[in-house]
Order: C-alpha cells, then structure tokens, then sequence
C-alpha cells in the first residue's frame, strides 16, 4: 500500500455516527428502523419483567390468604367482585358465578359446576393476554432484524460498488468506508436481534409458569367448590 493512500484511509472518520450520515438513504431507513425495533422491544422486556415480578408477588400473597383457613364468602367480600390482582381476579370470577348459581331459596340452578369453570377460564384467559402482550413484537424482531439487517449490507454494498465503478479508483481509501457503512446494517440487525430472541424465550418461559399457577389455583378452587355442590 503506497504512502497516499494509507494517509487517504488514516483521515476517514469510521465512527459509527459518520458512517450512519454517509450511507445511503436506504441503508440510512434499515438502520433507523433496526434502532426503533431495538428500542421497542427492550421497553418490552423491561416492562414484561416488572409486570411478571408484580403477578408473582400477588399470586403469593394472595395464595397465603386462600390457604388462611379463612372462609370463602369473607375473603371474596374483603375483595369484592372486582380486584385489581391476577389471581383475584380468578378467585372472584369463581365466587361470582357461586353465588349467581344459587336461586333465592338457597337451591342450586343446574349445571352450576360447569358454569365456574367456565367463568374461571374466561379470567384465566384474559390474563394470559395481558401476560404476553407485546412478546410477539419481541420474536418478530428476533427473527427478522438479522434479514433486515442483511438488506442493508447487500443495498451498501451494491452501492459501494457503484461508487467504486464510476470514480474507476479501487483503492483502500475508496472502498472500506462503503463496506464499512454496509456491515454496519448487519451488525445492528444482530444487536437488535440476539437480546430480542434470548429474553423472549426468558419470558416466555416464565409467563407459562405463572399462567401454569393460574390454571392449579383454578382447578384446587374448582375442587373445592365441587365437595361444597356434593353437599348441597
């Protein structure tokens, strides 16, 4: 390599912020896309981890009150028909329906069983909802940012190419800022994807166990309730 042209390389800015304001319009799209993605769905996650460390935290407290010996009618009137917790929830859908299922002479209307686990499901599936809302976004961008990404590559070095065929200069000086502009698209598409993918799967895994706790509770409740129909 002569002396020109390693002095010509050595004065290129290769920060990432001159290499965002030299790439192309496209390449410039990908990117700014790849940031936004990243940026969604670290918000996500943050947000899916406070919200599951809070569901934990009530479904334990209020599984002590459940457990207290205290009885059923008390612990859904402290509560009310409409609380604000997970479990809550659940519990007071299967008392609601306990309690609408009895006639006003103390008689119990048919099928009364079926009834409470089916309002039970109901609220066990709204919070399900609730608990992996967003995680869909996650995965898209865990699989998609590295092809988006990849995009931008192919696009900046198609362009880097076009450069180099019309200044006819395949000097190091020419070429390297408009591969390195390319690259950069991938290198984002893979920074944005990689945590995507691994705390989905963190996330995912942990809101089946919670929703899996959900489910027990509802069917321990419903067991409950079922000996109390026997005797009635």
């Amino acid at each position: 390599m002569d002396t020109h042209t390693l002095a010509a390389a050595q004065e290129i800015d290769f920060s990432l912020l001159a290499l965002f304001a030299r790439a192309s319009l496209t390449v410039k799209i990908v990117m700014l896309m790849l940031a936004v993605a990243s940026f969604w769905s670290w918000s996500i996650i943050i947000r899916k981890f406070i919200t599951f460390r809070a569901a934990r935290r009530e479904a334990a407290t209020f599984d002590r009150a459940f457990w207290s010996g205290e009885p059923l009618d008390e612990l859904f009137d402290a509560i009310g028909p409409a609380p604000e917790g997970a479990s809550e929830k659940i519990f007071a859908a299967g008392m609601l329906e306990w309690r609408r299922s009895h006639r006003q002479d103390g008689e119990l209307i048919a099928g009364a069983q079926a009834r409470i686990d089916r309002s039970m499901d109901v609220a066990i599936a709204k919070e399900s909802e609730h608990l992996t809302s967003g995680l869909p976004f996650v995965a898209t961008v865990g699989s998609t940012a590295p092809f988006i990404g990849l995009f931008g590559t192919v696009w900046g070095i198609k362009v880097a190419f076009e450069e180099i065929a019309i200044s006819q200069n395949t000097s190091l000086a020419v070429v390297a800022p408009g591969i390195s502009e390319a690259l950069m698209a991938t290198g984002l598409g893979l920074l944005a994807a990689i945590p995507a993918v691994i705390f989905y799967n963190k996330l995912s895994t942990d809101g089946d166990r919670i929703i899996s706790g959900y489910e027990a509770f509802a069917d321990e409740f419903a067991t409950i309730l079922s000996r109390q129909l026997d005797t009635e």
